[in-house]
């Protein structure tokens, strides 16, 4: 079984530097996904409520828990507040909704998906969530961001939470937040591949030592699978020549480079497969090293080419602008 570096965050909490992804994972296939990657070597899963699969994922967990596969305090369980529960009042009762989906006590890593805030809809009324109202509009909410994070932090002092994440902000944000926050995030995740590299916000978040997971590691596959047309006009990474001639010379998969490319520069990841030699593959990724010079080719791809955008989705909320 291949060994996992932790990184340690602000608080003390270890995370594993590799985990799974459960964005896009079937929910007819999603708990015995989980419960395989758990065999293969996985202890962080990577989950939201939006992505409408955690009780299947917790079915999973709790089946390799049964099986003695491992035990709960081994694994790292990452789940993800969705905009239409922002308002203050709406974050402790979703939580707990996710946590009985999950059939755990409490979350390694809860992470406010977006700096964006959607009006609340009744998880009765319609759950998985999306970025529609019960309308079939996209409304705002008005809770600021001050008061959602407050609302996390309660969670957190409560034991609810170990961690307190936040997702697809910018540094002006961060900034921000921690001119009010209690405690500051543990953690950080980005869209981050070659193609999108953000090198300012990753030191920014070294200097506050908050630690960075990169979502869409391999760029535009993902969302050539969304049918979206940036990422279909946009050369694979899997194909692009200085990544499949590092990894000739290493005897490495191309997915297995830009993998290290991250972890090596201290990025953890959170790929998924629903194959058992890919999902191996990809947790074995810190096992080799890249040059320095490896590195630096491989960040001179940037292009800012940023897929998980919601303009992309047709939802006019340009938070990157």
């Amino acid at each position: 079984m291949p060994s996992v570096p932790n990184v340690k965050l602000n608080n003390g909490k270890e995370m594993p530097l590799v985990g799974f992804g459960l964005w896009k994972v079937n929910n007819d296939t999603c708990a015995d996904t989980v419960y395989n990657a758990i065999k293969v070597g996985y202890r962080l899963f990577d989950g939201a409520c939006d992505y409408g699969n955690e009780k299947e994922s917790g079915e999973g967990v709790a089946r390799a828990i049964k099986d003695g596969l491992v035990k709960r305090e081994e694994l790292f369980i990452v789940s993800k507040l969705w905009n239409s529960f922002h308002d203050k009042e709406q974050v402790k009762p979703i939580c707990k909704k996710q946590l009985a989906d999950w059939g755990v006590d409490y979350f390694d890593l809860y992470v406010i998906h977006f700096p964006i805030a959607l009006k609340y809809v009744d998880p009765k009324v319609r759950y998985p969530p999306s970025w529609q109202d019960a309308d079939g509009k996209i409304t705002p909410s008005k809770a600021p961001i001050q008061d959602t994070y407050a609302a996390m932090e309660e969670l957190y002092d409560e034991g609810l939470i170990k961690a307190i994440g936040i997702s697809n902000f910018n540094g002006a944000l961060i900034l921000d937040l921690e001119r009010y926050c209690k405690h500051v995030p543990q953690a950080l995740q980005i869209e981050h591949h070659p193609y999108l590299v953000q090198k300012d916000l990753v030191e920014l978040c070294k200097s506050r030592g908050i630690a960075v997971t990169a979502y869409s590691s391999f760029g535009p596959q993902s969302f050539v699978e969304l049918d979206m047309a940036s990422a279909k006009s946009t050369e694979l990474l899997f194909d692009n020549k200085t990544v499949k001639e590092i990894a000739e010379k290493h005897k490495k998969s191309p997915a297995q480079v830009l993998l290290r490319w991250a972890t090596q520069r201290e990025v953890a990841v959170i790929p998924k497969s629903n194959n058992k030699d890919r999902l191996a593959a990809n947790l074995d990724v810190c096992a080799f090293d890249l040059e320095k010079g490896e590195i630096e080719a491989i960040s001179g791809l940037d292009k800012g080419l940023r897929f998980n955008n919601p303009l992309n989705y047709g939802i006019p909320t340009p938070i990157f602008a």
